[in-house]
């Protein structure tokens, strides 16, 4: 389990309970996941915070329920930048921003039709292949940042696939939460010519 202040649990509780109410009236996760809330999405996305560095702007693609784009505003106190294109998951991301008490603005577009301004870090959870998040994520980073994607089973088959088309810096750091998944951090990415 990731240590974090009295603070950040207490403002991580009030997430959980926000999210569960919620849920009951929209899918913001699937209603058996509920019991395993805090393993299975408020601790994957928290291992994603030891990885962001101190004040780096993060962008969030696909931010749904929350993961991991408001579990990092809270455990890190850093701004972030949501994206998601439900408008009443929207909705539900600014009360969990305004709650949480993080520093979260939410952008309600497609990730394409987004432009905010560019991020030092971009992550994304269960979202899309890597080919995909890599497409995205280009012209909404910084030239020196990086994308921290949690990824499942098919991490490394994924990251073989994308490099078909890109030629990237990439680590593959094994997931604390899923012993098959893996975190994908990319670095100095660009399509092959």
């Amino acid at each position: 389990m990731t240590t974090v202040s009295r603070e950040t649990h207490e403002r991580l509780e009030r997430f959980a309970d926000l999210l569960v109410q919620w849920n009951a009236k929209i899918n913001l996760v699937s209603p058996r996941d509920i019991a395993q809330l805090w393993p299975r999405h408020i601790e994957d996305s928290l291992q994603l915070a030891e990885l962001i560095p101190e004040g780096a702007t993060i962008t969030d693609l696909g931010s749904g329920g929350g993961f991991p784009g408001i579990i990092l505003a809270i455990a890190t106190g850093n701004p972030v930048t949501l994206i998601e294109s439900d408008q009443r998951k929207c909705a539900f991301l600014r009360e969990a921003g305004r709650i949480c008490e993080a520093k979260v603005t939410v952008i309600a577009k497609r990730i394409e039709a987004a432009s905010p301004p560019p991020a030092d870090i971009i992550t994304a959870r269960a979202l899309a292949p890597l080919n995909r998040l890599l497409e995205w994520a280009r012209p909404l980073l910084k030239e020196d940042g990086f994308c921290l994607f949690l990824k499942g089973q098919k991490a490394q088959a994924e990251l073989t696939e994308a490099s078909a088309d890109w030629h990237m810096s990439h680590t593959l750091i094994p997931s604390r939460t899923d012993p098959g998944g893996a975190i994908i951090k990319v670095s100095d990415f660009k399509r092959v010519v």
